[in-house]
């Protein structure tokens, strides 16, 4: 799963070895990159100049007929390894309102809201979907799609 993504560009590690996971626009172009530290201790965040508003990490980089919306790039990973025929879009947080789910509608195809099992997933779903009714809600059966691949799916 990760093969692709390398070949592309889209996941890399930068000289401090955190992994990097570009943000691509609907025009293909990057926009900026999940950061995900690989050290003992954890963190993440957002390149410098990112704008998370205006593209997203996805796996795969291809349309499919079914696109999942999660809250991180490892969610979107951990949810396409548990929903191999979708293609899972990292909104680079809990995030109702970034511009591109307009253009990923018009796509046609279902899309789901994946946001994490928790106050803040179940509250940036519903203003999503409010904005966007075509949208559907899909919770994962543990807080996030991570923690349902590693209970074993």
């Amino acid at each position: 799963m990760l093969d692709p993504l390398i070949a592309t560009g889209n996941l890399y590690a930068d000289a401090r070895a955190n992994a990097v996971f570009l943000l691509r626009g609907p025009d293909g172009q990057p926009v900026g990159a999940e950061l995900r530290g690989t050290g003992l201790v954890p963190w993440r965040g957002m390149a410098p100049g990112s704008r998370k508003d205006r593209g997203c990490f996805a796996v795969p980089t291809t349309p499919r007929a079914v696109s999942l919306l999660c809250e991180s790039a490892i969610d979107a990973l951990s949810c396409h390894a548990l929903h191999p025929d979708a293609r899972c879009l990292s909104t680079a947080g809990a995030r109702p309102d970034p511009v591109w789910p307009a253009d990923l509608l018009a796509q046609g195809g279902t899309v789901s809201c994946g946001f994490d099992l928790d106050a803040t997933g179940e509250a940036m779903a519903q203003v999503m979907i409010a904005r966007h009714p075509a949208i559907q809600r899909l919770r994962p059966s543990h807080k996030d799609w991570n923690d349902v691949l590693r209970a074993g799916g």
